[in-house]
């Protein structure tokens, strides 16, 4: 992944002898976390708001009827730690990613 120019540079990585040429990426999972080249987090955003909709519409289709308490228990146990895991090190900035994941809060 090249990060700060635009200059196509070609990396090797030398094994007994042998040049192997290493694939150019432009985004990398480490982590769990989605780093792409520009290091814009919009990438990550929108991955944490699809599965932490996908468990949220799983909660859904499981539990018919629901307090307010109960939902608030499920939703603080399983889909809000998908929208914070690592957030220090991915914090969205730009207001679409804001509100990606704003979308998941009110679609409860």
């Amino acid at each position: 992944m090249h990060i700060g120019h635009s200059i196509k540079t070609q990396y090797y990585m030398k094994d007994n002898g042998i040049n192997w040429h290493l694939m150019e990426t432009d985004e990398e999972r480490d982590l769990g976390i989605f780093i792409t080249s520009d290091l814009k987090p919009s990438l990550q955003c929108v991955k944490a708001a699809n599965k932490a909709m996908s468990v949220l519409r799983m909660v859904r289709r499981n539990f018919k009827r629901l307090d307010v308490e109960g939902f608030r228990i499920i939703y603080k146990g399983y889909i809000r730690p998908h929208l914070e895991y690592c957030i220090q090190a991915w914090s969205p900035f730009l207001v679409k990613d804001k509100l990606v994941l704003e979308n998941v809060q009110r679609s409860n």
